[in-house]
């Protein structure tokens, strides 16, 4: 019993210590050349800032329906989805984004990191860190 005291804590920490989420600081890149899909994605951000995740993701919605391929809105969807604790929308989101973003390695990364944090959030701990190794490997 004593054991036990002092190995769930340990555990509880390492769990919290693998949910770590750390955004990026370098900027966003440009999501599109469409000057309504940009409008909407800036939107969508100060929507996003403003704690309005609903309609950050009406927004990034709107724009999806005018470029439907575009990986980045796909991405920014799925962290929407995420912060609203929509665990299964957002993890299924990063995939669709993983598909369309064919080649480039660091916003397959990222997807790859919003995978293992949706799965930390419904309790797949092994799914989730299989996710995060594969976001290294990006």
């Amino acid at each position: 019993m004593i054991a036990l005291r002092r190995i769930i804590p340990l555990l509880l920490v390492l769990m919290l210590v693998g949910c770590t989420v750390v955004q990026p600081t370098r900027p966003r890149p440009v999501a599109s050349s469409s000057s309504a899909v940009v409008a909407l994605l800036d939107r969508a951000h100060s929507q996003n800032a403003a704690g309005e995740l609903e309609q950050a993701g009406a927004s990034l919605e709107r724009a999806l329906r005018i470029e439907p391929h575009n990986a980045l809105l796909w991405q920014e969807l799925a962290r929407v989805r995420l912060d609203l604790g929509l665990y299964r929308q957002a993890e299924s989101l990063a995939a669709k984004s993983n598909r369309f973003a064919a080649g480039n390695r660091t916003l397959q990364g990222e997807n790859w990191r919003i995978i293992g944090q949706a799965r930390s959030g419904l309790g797949d701990y092994r799914g989730a860190q299989a996710a995060f190794d594969r976001a290294e490997q990006e």
